[in-house]
């Protein structure tokens, strides 16, 4: 994310100069039917559903003490590959990252210190840079083939299987509720059968209204940390 870069007016400029637009955010992270920040989308969540700031961090908390133990535990080490950055200070001229760093740059005291990041206090913002995913660079890869293909290579060993999938846009946050519902409906499957959720954490409001909506135990719910506490790199 912090390679994403500027745009400029695609005609010759003009006198005066030109304003320069931050892809990170107009291709990233805008709602273009309303023309918001996604943060002022989970504002909205946040109001509709009464989860309050002091929630909010709470959860974000929980988020990097969840991270922090998986992290030690080497939950994501198979999932990590090394990347060499240079580095002028070091002997090598490079130093090498195997594992994620976000999760170590957090203190919790100035969670309560913090002012919202999208609607002023006195408008009841709540959303703020600790309650929310944090701003990452990263990459990751996966294969996603049919599952005929994947019988005639003997060699490939399927991890998940994509069942289904499925508001309005300023909604986002409570998606995952919808998704979910239908994808049971459909499938069958009973909630109380299912040993572990992931939802994406994108700010925390997003997990709480969605606990809250499905009515899950949040012992199941995002257990190694979620993009709050381990970055939300965006492609």
């Amino acid at each position: 994310m912090s390679n994403a870069p500027f745009y400029l007016p695609r005609q010759m400029l003009t006198y005066g100069g030109a304003k320069l637009y931050d892809s990170l955010v107009f291709d990233g992270l805008s709602d273009s039917k309303y023309e918001i920040h996604m943060g002022r989308c989970a504002e909205k969540t946040a109001a509709d559903m009464g989860i309050s700031r002091e929630e909010q961090d709470e959860y974000a908390k929980l988020s990097y003490e969840r991270n922090e133990i998986a992290v030690n535990q080497g939950v994501f080490t198979r999932e990590i590959i090394p990347v060499q950055i240079a580095d002028k200070k070091s002997p090598n001229g490079f130093i090498q990252i195997i594992e994620d760093e976000e999760s170590k740059r957090t203190d919790f005291a100035r969670f309560p210190k913090l002012k919202p990041a999208f609607l002023d206090a006195a408008d009841g913002g709540t959303v703020t840079a600790a309650n929310s995913s944090t701003l990452n660079d990263g990459a990751s890869a996966a294969v996603m083939c049919s599952a005929s293909f994947a019988a005639k290579d003997r060699s490939l060993k399927p991890i998940a299987r994509i069942v289904n999938s499925a508001t309005d846009t300023i909604d986002f946050a409570i998606a995952p509720h919808l998704a979910v519902e239908k994808l049971l409906t459909f499938t069958g499957v009973r909630k109380h059968n299912i040993d572990l959720w992931e939802i994406n954490e994108a700010f925390s409001v997003v997990v709480l209204a969605n606990i809250r909506l499905l009515d899950l135990p949040i012992e199941k719910v995002n257990i190694h940390g979620g993009a709050v506490s381990c970055g939300h790199p965006i492609g």
